[in-house]
């Protein structure tokens, strides 16, 4: 069972979420919250799998809710669910440390398997977001001429995998510090901002 939060400041829209996720026996809806600070006071009670977000919301917006969530709950995935896909956005939302963005107007059935995804494991980004994300990656021909080393590929390949700094540092028998520090010299090496970068950048080459 997927336990979900739901947050945005539309009460009806809650609502109507609510009913459409309930239809499906794998998914349970545990919470509601009508900004990013109850999002988040929530997850420290119900602890989710996974937090639907939307950006726009007053007093606490969904970049404040998601990256409360994903400093102190690294193991809960939040999934924007908004109206706008505009860059700035967007880029919000991923620095905050979003695992997937999808537009309110997607069909019913492709939120509940973004749901499911994201809960896998797996980030989830709309068409329109990203061919958005793409545009910010320099793509090369050959990722070998990276230079890139076994270990920065096997950093690579589990991030594409949904992994954390942890769920890494356990797979490889290293200290989370390691990981840490050899993501962030991964990114500086290829010139990308964050790993969602990096997932597109792997995808390109033929890295993963």
């Amino acid at each position: 069972m997927i336990k979900v939060i739901i947050a945005d400041d539309v009460q009806i829209l809650r609502s109507g979420l609510k009913a459409v996720l309930s239809q499906d026996s794998d998914i349970k809806v545990v919470g509601e919250a009508s900004n990013g600070k109850e999002a988040y006071e929530l997850c420290i009670r119900l602890h989710p799998d996974v937090v639907l977000m939307d950006m726009r919301m007053p007093d606490h917006d969904g970049g404040y809710g998601t990256r409360k969530i994903k400093d102190n709950f690294s193991d809960i995935k939040v999934l924007v669910l908004t109206t706008f896909d505009d860059k700035e956005t967007v880029n919000k939302a991923i620095s905050s440390g979003a695992d997937g963005y999808i537009l309110k107007e997607m069909d019913n059935d492709k939120i509940i398997n973004s749901i499911k995804a994201v809960a896998g494991g797996i980030n989830v980004f709309c068409d329109n977001v990203f061919r958005s994300i793409k545009k910010d990656v320099v793509v090369q021909q050959d990722a070998k001429n990276f230079g890139l080393t076994e270990r920065e590929t096997e950093f690579i390949r589990l991030i594409c995998d949904g992994c954390d700094n942890k769920e890494i540092a356990a797979k490889l028998f290293l200290a989370e510090g390691t990981v840490r520090n050899g993501i962030s010299r991964l990114l500086e090496k290829l010139e990308l901002k964050d790993r969602t970068q990096l997932a597109v950048f792997a995808i390109k080459n033929n890295i993963v």
